[in-house]
């Protein structure tokens, strides 16, 4: 199955939020080709989640999961850690006080 460059997913991705109005930027820009793709739910209350890909072995699935959730402080902890060894990863920010992410919409899922 052909994949999409990270690059082009992260560019086809704000663009969907910004359709959408929901606010959202590239905080750290990792490898346009295969880097993998964190989001950080920023809901402007002090609380936050990150959330990235995982891949289901048994199914082929492909979803996304809840690496971090509470504070803010904590979420960028936890992405700190996160871009400490893997430095071709990027880190795009939303941030929306309903809590949306479109991640669950056709598509980005």
């Amino acid at each position: 199955m052909a994949r999409l460059t990270a690059s082009f997913w992260v560019q086809a991705y704000l663009t969907r939020l910004r359709l959408s109005d929901i606010p959202a930027f590239v905080t750290a820009h990792g490898d346009d080709t295969a880097g993998a793709v964190l989001v950080k739910l920023n809901t402007l209350d002090g609380q936050a989640k990150a959330l990235h890909r995982s891949y289901d072995l048994m199914t082929g699935a492909r979803s996304w999961v809840t690496l971090a959730e509470g504070d803010e402080q904590t979420v960028d902890a936890a992405i700190g850690k996160q871009r400490s060894f893997d430095p071709d990863l990027w880190v795009v920010e939303v941030e929306d006080r309903q809590g949306r992410h479109l991640l669950d919409e056709p598509g980005l899922e």
